[in-house]
């Protein structure tokens, strides 16, 4: 049998952050540290399980509930990752020329209108994500509600911007009320040239695969 695949947690520098605090960081980082490790097990027990064509009724249930148990934890890992990758100190607003704001304006009409529109959905009742997505089949960029990690990703989609909305990635530093002062502070924290980037990476893979049918 194929060993499990391990995975590793991935270390970010993030220290001085305008409005999101080292403490708030140091305490979201050890929760992805808890996502990373739980994928971890539930992925070694899942293989240690599904060694066998004909699983008793008990092992039957169990396979299934960690199998579903497994969509959440992974989807916290990665979509942490993607969370901390598009972070920096000083992120500003994207540069006029930047592929991603050309990207917007063709889909919303402005950069304005996407970020309004990005923002109304970081503000829903509730805890989840709200996400800009690249759609490669389409070459087009649309902003999602994500509830929980694993409920509401879109097949096929690549994240380009994220932003976690659960009260951990702010409570420290607002309460529950202030959660549009955390939305504020997290543009001002925003790796614009990583957001290009995810863009551009998508959309090169969209067209190698139109130019190849």
């Amino acid at each position: 049998m194929t060993p499990a695949v391990s995975f590793q947690t991935q270390r970010f520098n993030l220290s001085g952050l305008h409005g999101i605090s080292d403490e708030t960081l140091e305490m979201h980082f050890k929760l992805y540290e808890g996502y990373v490790k739980e994928t971890n097990n539930l992925t070694e027990k899942l293989e240690k399980l599904s060694h066998s064509n004909g699983l008793p009724e008990g092992e039957r249930l169990t396979f299934s509930e960690l199998t579903r148990r497994l969509g959440f934890e992974y989807n916290g890992m990665v979509l942490h990752e993607y969370y901390f990758g598009n972070l920096k100190r000083d992120g500003g607003e994207p540069e006029k020329e930047a592929a991603f704001v050309a990207a917007v304006e063709r889909r919303f009409g402005s950069y304005g209108a996407w970020k309004t529109d990005f923002i109304n959905i970081g503000k829903m009742r509730g805890v989840g994500w709200a996400i800009c997505y690249h759609d490669p089949a389409r070459n087009r960029v649309s902003n999602h509600w994500v509830t929980l990690h694993e409920v509401g990703n879109i097949a096929g989609f690549k994240p380009i911007l994220v932003m976690d909305v659960w009260e951990h990635a702010f409570l420290l530093d607002y309460t529950p009320a202030e959660r549009d002062e955390y939305i504020d502070a997290f543009f001002t924290n925003i790796d614009w040239k990583t957001v290009d980037q995810r863009l551009i990476t998508s959309a090169s893979s969209t067209h190698t695969a139109h130019t190849t049918h």
